[in-house]
């Protein structure tokens, strides 16, 4: 974003209430023109909340919401100038593609040949041409769904809103729609927000991810800042798959540094001179499946479970610090009860506070 350029959204401060429960509190983020930012998130968060009060749906019960440098908070969705993509698709049944895209251009006013080349323009976009003038119950899932982002596509607005559009479609589907999504924001530009619980989803589309607990945004970044640098504990349990393996240690002060007691194991840090491992700190040490590495020196460890997935298989094997899962290219040949040697850089470590829940 220039320098001198308005962020696209800007929320400062935003909290919301229903009565005397807070759903989202002094929630703070910034999207610059043309970014593709997400809300992620378990159920409850508050992500849909936010998202509602971005577009207008929801007031604030404190701080500001501004859109191009303008305080939005009194401005209804029309004047926000924002489209919105339910999880519902809520397209007309009695209505043709054609129609239901351009219906909002008709309650504007807008001339009839002037929709017919929006309408035609979009249906390019999205490959609908040739489903037009069928009616919805004709058409599968994932049509559906882009007749839905049609309709807020036509109107050319300033910001895109999606409300978890792809969680009624089925697994491959919603693959195939999160890479046309992705696609058709590189080629348009436009601002988009877009809230999902899945963190996969939100992996592969977004520009930056805010990932949201209990009504707060814990951290704002890059999907790869969120995965491999997490700011607090929960966001390296929320983000990864396989779920990385967190095990609760004390830093204790070894031969050539600072080091932390796993169990009957003693593993060094990276930072050997770091004042925020003292001797006597209570830590819990996250380490995930990919950083694992089997053999003949490491951590002695049984095999508990194996679980070929096609390329790689993951191996969650119990040892004296707690459990650890490593994945492992192409199918292992390892049998449940068996022992294996489990070896981790330091560099690998990621380490947080017990508890404050904070990356060290």
């Amino acid at each position: 974003m220039r320098e001198t350029e308005s962020p696209a959204i800007e929320l400062r401060g935003v909290s919301k209430s229903f009565g005397t429960v807070q759903v989202c509190r002094d929630v703070a983020l910034t999207i610059a023109p043309g970014e593709f930012v997400t809300l992620l998130g378990a159920s409850g968060c508050g992500k849909t909340t936010t998202l509602n009060m971005v577009a207008g749906l929801e007031d604030c019960s404190e701080g500001d919401i501004l859109m191009a440098g303008r305080r939005v908070n009194d401005l209804s969705p029309v004047e926000r100038d924002v489209a919105m993509v339910f999880q519902n698709y809520a397209l007309y049944p009695h209505m043709s593609v054609a129609e239901n895209i351009g219906f909002t251009l008709r309650m504007r006013g807008m001339g009839r040949e002037q929709i017919r080349s929006r309408v035609a323009a979009v249906a390019a976009a999205l490959e609908l041409t040739a489903v037009l003038d069928r009616l919805p119950a004709q058409l599968s899932g994932g049509q559906q769904q882009r007749v839905a982002i049609g309709r807020a596509l036509v109107r050319e607005p300033r910001v895109f809103l999606f409300d978890e559009p792809f969680s009624n479609l089925d697994a491959a589907l919603r693959v195939k729609m999160r890479a046309e999504v992705k696609q058709l924001h590189q080629r348009l530009g436009v601002t988009s927000l877009f809230v999902t619980h899945d963190q996969e989803e939100a992996m592969s589309i977004s520009d930056r991810i805010a990932v949201m607990h209990r009504g707060r945004v814990e951290q704002v970044g890059t999907p790869e800042e969120i995965y491999a640098r997490p700011a607090t504990r929960y966001v390296a349990g929320f983000i990864g798959s396989p779920q990385i393996e967190l095990m609760a240690g004390l830093v204790e002060a070894g031969a050539g540094g600072p080091a932390i007691r796993l169990g009957a194991a003693s593993l060094p840090l990276p930072r050997r001179e770091d004042a925020r491992f003292p001797p006597g700190r209570r830590v819990e040490v996250g380490v995930r499946p990919e950083h694992v590495r089997l053999g003949p020196d490491g951590l002695p460890a049984t095999v508990r479970l194996v679980q070929p997935v096609g390329p790689a298989t993951h191996v969650v094997a119990d040892w004296d610090g707690g459990t650890l899962t490593a994945t492992l290219p192409g199918f292992a040949r390892l049998q449940p009860g068996s022992t294996i040697h489990a070896a981790i850089a330091p560099d690998d470590l990621l380490v947080f506070d017990q508890e404050t829940g904070l990356r060290l």
